[in-house]
């Protein structure tokens, strides 16, 4: 669970972020949870993005995806959403204590 100071931090290094991944009308495949989880392993920190012709709610997204891939919920901003989950080999981000 991210304390307020790091859900602060994460949001900080989101804020340059260009969306990785952008959900269409297609909504949530097993394919894209796997992809969603090797990304996380690789670079910690994800922003995702919901497409104008999904009629997916982006908290409705974050959460299954939060749930299938065990990442942490970062802020969620209009269509765009990001999440966190620390690497098991390629830890790249310090958390403040």
């Amino acid at each position: 669970m991210l304390t307020g100071k790091q859900r602060s931090y994460l949001k900080a290094l989101a804020n340059t972020m260009d969306p990785i991944f952008q959900v269409g009308k297609n909504g949530i495949t097993e394919n894209f949870v796997k992809q969603v989880d090797e990304a996380l392993e690789a670079r910690e920190l994800i922003k995702i993005k919901i497409l104008n012709n999904s009629h997916l709610d982006p908290t409705e997204v974050a959460n299954e995806l939060m749930e299938k891939t065990n990442a942490e919920f970062v802020q969620s901003i209009g269509n765009k959403f990001v999440l966190y989950r620390e690497s098991k080999e390629n830890k790249k981000i310090q958390l403040p204590k």
